[in-house]
Parts: structure tokens; C-alpha cells; sequence
């Protein structure tokens, strides 16, 4: 039975706890909160030649060089240890600006090293620390350039924020759905080329599903311009792929033509209690047949992180009076009525109770509310840090073995690292958890630290041989280059380098970095 309190709808609650006080949202993506050993994988350097850097400074002028200290916060990785030096960074604020900064670093073999909004989490925007390298940044290429409204498009530079894009797609009554914890100051290009995920990637896919063309500067300095708004094309290779999730590898993309989608008019937020990820996925299954393609995010929460949460990080309160093992964090949407889906996922909800695959749930009675849940989601990043740093894994398996997964990765870390703490959550309805086992309470950070490679190598091993990625969206970088070596197979790895050689003979573009 359904009973309506000030704040939620609960399931069998007699009454509602106290109320939240509600913060402003961000979808906020996941930590990696403990950084790697020092980079292993350095590429062959040389220092850059005094007239190779005054060529550099000439092609964009005083306005588009730093050097010196002024580059020091752009060599330097926001969360973790990545860092480097260059002796110039490099701000182009056109296309051309950059084709001819790549012509001049293809000249004279000097490395580059591509970049946005510097948010990324594995290491594949910071450079070496040689000084043989520069960075571009895409920074001042800012502009929304053009919006096609009967095509659904949005045409962009690649420096243009995220916040940026979702807002001129709200002005226009569309909506793009990427979205972000550092979407206030991560970069459409940055999320290009790590093909970002999200919260929304169970309706919408990732960043590459809302790709329709891009205008990408090659390694010699040519400008491919494949601004196509088009949903078919069936001319050959498409070549666009390449760049997307290809970090900045083979070229540097300058500009993007989006999709956009009709704006959700009904949105309804619950957090449900269930026993373990197989009530879960089962939960999964059962909300689709209820509600399909209305189901835009659905994730994951063990219990463990929410003690963390409201113990370590203030402003949070338990949402139910009573403790669960894990939890889902769900959201609906839907082109209809304000409130139209409230009846209807109350009714597959209660339908849930009555086939126990849910112990309870809550549903927010308005938007503060909403933002209140998912502010929970968010902060469970500062929570690991608050608890001492976690070891994190970015991985992905098929819905059906994250169970699984979840059981074997917790039993093989029990063994191993006796009372460890299970921290795991992530975007269960696309396979994606993020299981970042916490230092047990005996041992001090440095000592969890370094077990960083015997851990990652526990749990990678369970993900592939669950037909799994070590990666299901933060990317390679520098961080996971030698474990993607060790499980992709010798065939993709050689397809892998055949494109990079093809492309970057001379690998000047973010060398050190995927592979």
C-alpha cells in the first residue's frame, strides 16, 4: 500500500523522515581515488629546438601562449597524480590556428599533446615531464556555431562546455542528453574523444551515439572536415569513429554537429531497496516491461557507500528508517503531462513489492527532492575520500553477470585483503559499476596504495572472463595502457597500432597514451 507523506510516496512507511534541504544537481561520474605508478610507458624524447617554439608562438600570437609558471595548472591532473611539464602550452581560437600549429610540430617531430577541460581520470591530458612535448588547448574555441532545428543539430567547437551545450539545446526547447559531473567545466571535445558516459546512457547511449560529424586537424596537419549532420551515410569507412574515444591519438577534433532530442516535459525520481544486483537486474527487466524506453537512468548502490556517505560527507540523511543492502536510483521521462508518470511508476513499483523484487521504495514529491537523491549519487565520491581512498575500477560486464561479478570481485578482495571495504555503485541498467574496494580500517593509505596492481589485476580478471571491459567509459590514458595490452588479443592490439601507424607515422599525437 502507497501512502502519501509531505515529502515522498512510501512504501508501508508510517511516516516520513526528516526533510532534506535541497542542493543543486550534478550527475557526477566516479573516482578514480588512488593514482598509478609512475608512468611506465615513456616514449623516446628530445627537447624542442628554441626556433621550433618561436614558430609556435607565431601562428597564434601573444593571446594563445602561455609558458613558463603559466602552465604549470595545465600539467597537472585534477583528481590524482598526473603530471608533467611542457614548455608551451598553445590556445588556438580557430581551426586554422591549429592545422597550422600541427603542420609545424609534423615538421619538426615535436610531440603534441591535446586538451580540454582537463577533467579526465586516467591521465591521457597531462603530459610528460621531458619537456618535449606541448599542449593544445581547445579552451578559446568556444562557439556554438550553428542550430538546425527541423534536423535536431547542434554545431559546436570543441572547446564549448558541457553546461554550455545543454543549456542553447534548453533555449531552443531540445535537449542533449550527456550529461556529466564535471559538465560546468568539462569540454564537447574532451568528451569526444573519451567517448563520455553518464547516468543517461541506459535511453540516450553514450557520447558516441550523439555524434553525427566532427572536423578533426590530422597528424600532418590537414584539416578533415566531416560536418555532416547526416543519420545516414553509407559512402564507405566512417572515419568520424576513428577520433571518437580515440583520446587524442589521431588527431585533434575541432569542431562536432550534435544530436539533439525533444525535451522531457515529465520526469519522476525514486530510490528503491532491494536484497542483492540480482533483485536488481530482475528490477531492471520488470521496469522495462512496465515503463520501456521512459527509463533513463538506473543505478546501483551498496549499502557500504551510503554508510560512508552519511557518516563521512554532511548534509545527507537516510532516505528510508530502516538500512538496505543495496539500492537503485531510478529516474523516468517522458514528452507527456507535468506528473503523468507518478501513477505509473507507482504502479510498477507496487507491482515490484508484490513479486519481491523491491523491499521498498520512495518516491520524490518534487524536483528538490529529486535533487536531494541524486546529490546522494554524486558525493559518493567524496565519501570514498573521506573513508581514506579507494583503489577504483571503471568496468563494464552484460547485465545478466553483474551478480556475478559483484559476488566474485567481493569474495576474491575478502580473501586477499582481509576486511576490505565493498564499495560499489554505478549505471547498472548499461553493465557499468564502478567497484572501488576501500583500504581496510587497520591499514593506512600508502600501504592500500601500493597493492594498486594486484588489485586492479583481481578484479580485471574476473571482468574478462566474464566477457567484460576494464573500461566501460573513463577511458585508457595513460593509467590503463598496459592493462589493455594484456587483455585485449593479439589481433586487436595489431589493428590498433596499423591505424596508429597509418595515421601518426611519427607519433606526435598524445604518444604514451591507449597504446
Amino acid at each position: 500500500m502507497w501512502l502519501k507523506c509531505e515529502r515522498f510516496y512510501h512504501l508501508t512507511r508510517p511516516s516520513p523522515p526528516p526533510p532534506f534541504v535541497p542542493p543543486p544537481r550534478h550527475l557526477v561520474d566516479d573516482t578514480e581515488s588512488i593514482a598509478p605508478n609512475p608512468e611506465s610507458c615513456m616514449t623516446t624524447s628530445r627537447p624542442i629546438a628554441a626556433a621550433t617554439l618561436a614558430g609556435l608562438k607565431a601562428a597564434v600570437g601573444p593571446g594563445g601562449v602561455l609558458e613558463g609558471k603559466d602552465t604549470a595548472a595545465y600539467c597537472v591532473s585534477w583528481r590524482d597524480d598526473w603530471k608533467g611539464a611542457v614548455p608551451l602550452v598553445l590556445r588556438p581560437s580557430t581551426t586554422a590556428e591549429v592545422a597550422a600549429l600541427v603542420t609545424i610540430c609534423a615538421a619538426h617531430k615535436v610531440a603534441i599533446v591535446p586538451q580540454g577541460g582537463r577533467t579526465g581520470l586516467t591521465g591521457a591530458s597531462q603530459p610528460h615531464d621531458d619537456m618535449s612535448e606541448v599542449i593544445i588547448s581547445t579552451e578559446r574555441m568556444k562557439r556554438i556555431l550553428a542550430i538546425d532545428l527541423d534536423n535536431d543539430t547542434l554545431t559546436v567547437e570543441a572547446g564549448v562546455v558541457l553546461k554550455d551545450i545543454q543549456d542553447a539545446a534548453e533555449r531552443a526547447n531540445r535537449f542533449f542528453p550527456l550529461s556529466l559531473g564535471a559538465e560546468g567545466s568539462c569540454q564537447i571535445g574532451g568528451n569526444i574523444s573519451t567517448n563520455a558516459g553518464g547516468v543517461q546512457v541506459l535511453k540516450y547511449g553514450n557520447t558516441r551515439a550523439q555524434i553525427l560529424g566532427l572536423e578533426v586537424v590530422l597528424p600532418d596537419g590537414q584539416v578533415w572536415n566531416g560536418l555532416r549532420g547526416l543519420r545516414k551515410d553509407n559512402t564507405g569507412y566512417d572515419l568520424k569513429q576513428l577520433f571518437i574515444a580515440g583520446e587524442g591519438t589521431l588527431g585533434l577534433i575541432t569542431k562536432a554537429v550534435l544530436r539533439l532530442y525533444p525535451k522531457p516535459t515529465a520526469t519522476e525520481t525514486a530510490w528503491v531497496a532491494v536484497d542483492s544486483p540480482a533483485k536488481a537486474v530482475a528490477l531492471l527487466g520488470h521496469m522495462k516491461q512496465q515503463m520501456g524506453e521512459q527509463i533513463t537512468a538506473f543505478e546501483l548502490i551498496c549499502r557500504q557507500i551510503v554508510d560512508l556517505l552519511l557518516t563521512g560527507v554532511p548534509g545527507h540523511t537516510d532516505p528510508m528508517r530502516a538500512p538496505h543492502p543495496w539500492y537503485v536510483l531510478m529516474d523516468v521521462a517522458s514528452q507527456g503531462a507535468p506528473g503523468s508518470l507518478r501513477d505509473p511508476l507507482t504502479s510498477a513499483l507496487e507491482s515490484a513489492v508484490e513479486t519481491d523484487l523491491i523491499s521498498d521504495a520512495v518516491v520524490a514529491g518534487s524536483s528538490a527532492q529529486a535533487l536531494k537523491l541524486w546529490r546522494m549519487r554524486e558525493d559518493m565520491a567524496q565519501a570514498q575520500v573521506s573513508a581514506g581512498g579507494s583503489i577504483g575500477h571503471d568496468v563494464s560486464v552484460p547485465v545478466s553477470k553483474i551478480p556475478e561479478f559483484q559476488a566474485r570481485a567481493d569474495a576474491a578482495m575478502e580473501a586477499a585483503y582481509p576486511g576490505v571495504r565493498h564499495c560499489s555503485f554505478g549505471h547498472v541498467g548499461d553493465g557499468n559499476m564502478h567497484y572501488n574496494p576501500i583500504r581496510p580500517p587497520n591499514w593506512d593509505a600508502a600501504r592500500f596504495k601500493a597493492e594498486r596492481a594486484k588489485v586492479n589485476r583481481i578484479v580485471h580478471d574476473i571482468v574478462v572472463s566474464l566477457g567484460g571491459s576494464i573500461s566501460a567509459e573513463h577511458g585508457i590514458g595513460r593509467m590503463r595502457r598496459d592493462d589493455n595490452l594484456r587483455y585485449k588479443s593479439p589481433v586487436e592490439i595489431d589493428l590498433m597500432r596499423k591505424i596508429k601507424r597509418a595515421l601518426d607515422p611519427d607519433n606526435i599525437m598524445n604518444p604514451g597514451k591507449v597504446i
